[in-house]
C-alpha cells in the first residue's frame, strides 16, 4: 500500500507574516509537520504544496518534495480540497491513501499519524479526521431576541457524565482514499471514523497568542529534549547580564557600577569543570565587573561583542568546536542568532519570549538565581540514568 502525506502551506497570512514558517519552538513551523510525517512508520512520501518559494525551500530543506501551487489555488477563498486536488494531480503515480496535515495545527507527533492510518484501515473506513472529545462543554447559542443552550438544556442540566459527548474536528490529520476527494470534492466522504486525539492537541496557530499556548504544550509534551551526555558538548556558553546575573547594576555614587551575583552559579561552574567540559563567557559589556566575574571563576571571557553569532564561530572554529554540540545560556534578543545556530540553545525562565521559543531547555531558576548551578544539576542527572 503506497500512502503519501500533502501538506498545505499558502504564503499569504494576515494574522501573522509567514506564518507557516514562523519560528516555532526553534524550526520553521512547517518543519514540524514534514518532520512529524517522515517519522511516520507508514507514510511513504511527504509533499508540500504552496504558492511560495521561501515555503517550498524550507520544506525541501526538511525532505518533502515541493509541488509548486498555481496562484488561483492560492487566494482567501480557494479551498484546500482544490489544493490537495491539483497537488494529487501532480504526483506521477496514484497513491491508495492520502494523509492531510495542515502546518498551523503541530501539536501532534508521527504516533498520531500512523494511529489515525491504522484506525481507517481497521474499521475499513473511506477517510478519518482527528477529533477531540468534548464531554462537558455548555454552549450556548444566541438569536435576535433571546440565548438558547446549543449542546445541553440550561433548565434541566442534570449530571456532565448524563451528557451525550460531543465531537471537535480539530483539523490535525485527515486520511482519506484519493477517489473520496476526486468524487466529492471534499477530504471526508463514503464511510467517515474518526480519531479521538487529546483536547490539547486542537490548538492551531491563528494569531500571536495561539502561537504561545502552542509553543507551551509542544515544549511541554513533544519536543525531544537531547540528553545531556558528557561526550555531547564541546562547549558551553554564558551570556552575563541575565543568566549570572538578574539583569540589575547598581550604580555607585563615583560612576562605578556593581552586580549581584549568586554563588550557586560559581559552584555550578565548578561541578562542569570537573566533568571537563569547556566554559566560554560571551558578553556585549566590556565592565569590569565581567572581567572580575570571569577570573573569579577562572573562566575564558570574549566581552565588547557587538556580533555574537560570528563571534560564536570563529572562536569554535579555532578551538574545533562543533556548534551542534555547543550548549548557549542565553536570556536576551542580542544572544538570538548565537542560540539559533547551537545544538543546546538554553533559556533562563525569565528570558525573552523569543529566547524561550527557540530554547531546547527552559530553567526554572531565573537569571542570577542559579540558571547554572540548575543546569549543571541536570548534566549530573543525565549521567546518572
Amino acid at each position: 500500500m503506497k500512502i503519501i502525506t500533502i501538506i498545505t502551506a499558502r504564503g499569504g497570512s494576515k494574522g501573522i507574516p509567514s506564518k507557516n514558517i514562523i519560528d516555532f519552538c526553534g524550526k520553521p513551523l512547517i518543519a514540524w509537520s514534514i518532520l512529524q510525517a517522515r517519522e511516520s512508520q507508514l507514510v511513504d512520501e511527504v509533499f508540500v504544496t504552496s504558492d511560495s518559494k521561501e515555503i517550498l525551500s524550507v520544506a525541501e530543506k526538511y525532505g518533502a518534495t515541493p509541488i509548486k501551487r498555481p496562484l488561483d489555488l492560492s487566494t482567501d477563498t480557494a479551498t484546500s480540497e482544490a489544493a490537495l486536488l491539483h497537488a494529487l494531480n501532480s504526483i506521477a503515480y496514484s497513491p491508495d491513501l492520502l494523509v492531510f496535515l495542515q502546518a498551523t495545527s503541530p501539536l501532534r507527533d508521527s504516533k498520531d499519524i500512523d494511529a489515525a492510518i491504522n484506525t481507517l484501515l481497521k474499521q475499513n473506513a473511506d477517510s478519518l479526521f482527528s477529533a477531540a472529545l468534548l464531554d462537558d462543554f455548555c454552549v450556548w447559542t444566541k438569536t435576535d431576541k433571546d440565548l438558547h443552550g446549543l449542546t445541553f438544556d440550561p433548565w434541566n442540566r442534570g449530571r456532565r457524565q448524563d451528557r451525550e459527548p460531543l465531537l471537535l474536528e480539530n483539523g490535525s490529520i485527515y486520511v482519506f482514499k484519493p477517489s473520496i476527494l476526486r468524487e466529492n470534492n471534499n477530504r471526508l466522504g463514503g464511510q467517515i471514523t474518526w480519531y479521538e486525539m487529546p483536547y490539547w492537541k486542537s490548538h492551531e496557530i491563528d494569531s500571536l497568542n495561539d502561537l504561545d499556548l502552542c509553543t507551551y504544550y509542544f515544549r511541554k509534551h513533544l519536543l525531544n529534549i537531547p540528553r545531556l551526555k558528557i561526550n555531547a558538548l564541546d562547549l558551553i556558553v554564558y551570556d552575563f547580564d541575565g543568566v549570572m546575573t538578574d539583569n540589575r547594576v547598581l550604580v555607585q555614587q563615583d560612576g562605578t557600577e556593581a552586580v549581584m551575583v549568586n554563588r550557586a552559579d560559581g559552584l555550578g561552574v565548578s561541578i562542569i569543570k570537573q566533568l571537563g567540559i569547556p566554559q566560554l563567557i560571551l558578553s556585549t559589556e566590556k565592565n569590569p565587573v565581567v572581567l572580575a566575574r570571569a577570573k573569579k571563576l577562572n573562566l575564558e571571557l570574549i566581552q565588547s561583542c557587538d556580533n555574537k553569532r560570528q563571534a560564536l564561530i570563529i572562536y569554535c572554529q579555532e578551538h574545533n568546536y562543533n556548534l551542534e554540540f555547543v550548549a548557549y545560556l542565553g536570556n536576551d534578543i542580542n544572544d538570538l542568532e548565537a542560540m539559533r545556530i547551537v545544538g543546546y540553545p538554553i533559556a533562563p525562565a525569565d528570558a525573552h519570549a523569543e529566547i524561550k521559543r527557540i530554547a531546547k531547555i527552559v530553567t526554572s531558576a531565573t537569571g542570577g538565581y542559579g540558571v547554572i548551578k540548575e543546569f549543571a544539576e541536570q548534566i549530573l542527572n543525565e549521567q546518572d540514568d
